[in-house]
């Protein structure tokens, strides 16, 4: 397979809502030569279907953001792969970036973040997001990770754990070279920190990655942060 510039993984998860408006700004790096590609796991809801025209490939694995990037990098075909969540959009200026990627041997980076709600609160905590990877190169998955496709099979991709793969890969990758850190911020859906709750939401994060820092199992984290559904939701 010859290769492109850049892939872009797109892991979902019955998010037949979002998807086409997700899809949509893409085209325009489609038609410039990147390759899309959706990394289902498992989706029952119409995501597939209402996808199918809008991608270059489709890939199904077993649910898990970890496990489902994985699957998409593995048919990529690009130079670079970048991870990008369906409720996470690019920004306007992202298309030049890749020759800068490519012309500057650039290992990995991520992107600053916007949330795309009003509320005073989220500017803070977008702030706080950004500040806080820059400090540490530590990227959270809101922030589009992209690396250097043989640099990411070098080191076997995300871990397959429950959550936290972000925090995992980067701490792996920031020790072989620090993050590019575009300029211009993507803009992520605050869908869930307004559904859980604002500060409810800031401090559940804090207390997983407290207890990731401590060594609480993965397993036991994503549990906390992905409850069961409610019967009626079943």
């Amino acid at each position: 397979m010859s290769a492109v510039p850049l892939s872009i993984v797109v892991p979902v998860l019955n998010e037949a809502a979002v998807i086409a408006a997700a899809l949509a700004p893409l085209q325009r790096l489609r038609g410039a030569g990147a390759e899309l590609i959706l990394a289902d796991g498992g989706s029952c809801d119409g995501t597939l279907e209402r996808a199918r025209d809008s991608v270059d490939r489709v890939v199904s694995s077993a649910p898990g953001r970890a496990v489902q990037m994985n699957a998409g990098a593995s048919i990529a075909r690009g130079r670079y792969l970048l991870f990008l969540h369906a409720d996470t959009l690019l920004p306007e200026s992202f298309s030049g970036d890749i020759e800068h990627w490519l012309g500057n041997a650039v290992e990995w980076g991520f992107f600053p973040v916007c949330l795309s709600g009003r509320s005073p609160l989220l500017r803070i905590i977008e702030t706080a997001m950004c500040w806080r990877s820059r400090v540490t190169a530590v990227a959270t998955g809101d922030q589009s990770l992209f690396v250097r496709a043989g640099l990411f099979r070098q080191i076997s991709g995300f871990p397959a754990i429950g959550l936290m793969e972000d925090v995992a890969i980067s701490k792996t990758l920031r020790r072989i070279a620090r993050p590019y850190i575009e300029a211009d911020p993507v803009v992520t859906s605050s869908r869930r920190w307004e559904r859980r709750g604002i500060v409810k939401t800031v401090l559940l994060m804090w207390l997983l990655r407290l207890g990731y820092f401590i060594g609480v199992s993965p397993r036991r984290l994503a549990k906390i942060y992905y409850p069961p559904a409610p019967a009626d939701d079943l």
